[in-house]
């Protein structure tokens, strides 16, 4: 069965010309051409990605986004004309997997396309949960607790969690996770790593008095029980 992929962008002209190129390419494609119909489509689960166009009438992508990832976690790449970093990583940290600005190349557009499906695949075929000492991560429910407390966790600090749990005892540069996390073109803050370690240490080490999360200076991060 070909991947169905959801179209939600209000420039019809665009929104067939995408379209096409994906049929084209053997994906199913809908369409919709608001924010408010965007959300009711994708909130039915039925899709294995989502283009979200962020200037959209009745709701914009980023309130898209951010209602959606209540329920689904179906992988979204952004469209975007407003090529602001402030934009793009309030869609990030929302649960975004990546962005494309506007004017785009459809090459560009269709090779993200297939990096965000592959992800997701693994991430479907990895869904056992982890632990380290008391703290468990479910992949699949997209929960983490600590000794049957559950801890709530953004989008991007559960993905950074996730890649230091799978790789116990195992030091990861910060490229790594970067590469892991933010994706391998992302372009926002150099220091974006050490941002996240200390939400995860505010959230997990402080809180049950653990040292779980620790630095190894001059490369990376690594979580040891």
């Amino acid at each position: 069965m070909p991947e169905k992929i959801l179209i939600v962008e209000d420039e019809a002209q665009l929104a067939r010309f995408v379209e096409l190129e994906l049929q084209h390419e053997g994906y199913q494609a809908d369409k919709a051409a608001d924010g408010r119909e965007g959300l009711a489509m994708m909130e039915t689960g039925e899709y294995d990605l989502v283009l979200l166009d962020i200037m959209l009438p009745g709701l914009n992508g980023l309130e898209v986004l951010r209602r959606a990832r209540k329920t689904v976690d179906t992988p979204v790449i952004l469209l975007t004309a407003r090529d602001t970093v402030m934009d793009k990583v309030t869609g990030l940290d929302m649960g975004a997997e990546d962005y494309v600005t506007k004017p785009f190349e459809i090459e560009e557009l269709l090779a993200r396309i297939r990096v965000c499906l592959r992800k997701n695949d693994r991430k479907a075929a990895g869904g056992s949960v982890l632990t380290a000492g008391l703290l468990t991560l479910d992949p699949g429910r997209h929960t983490v607790a600590y000794d049957g407390h559950d801890i709530e966790l953004t989008f991007r600090e559960f993905a950074l969690l996730q890649a230091l749990m799978e790789n116990v005892n195992i030091v990861m540069s910060r490229n790594t996770l970067m590469e892991r996390v933010w994706g391998y073109d992302y372009m926002g803050e150099t220091n974006i790593v050490d941002v996240y370690v200390r939400y995860l240490r505010s959230k997990i080490d402080d809180v049950y008095g653990v040292k779980l999360l620790h630095t190894v200076r001059g490369v990376g991060y690594v979580l040891r029980v």
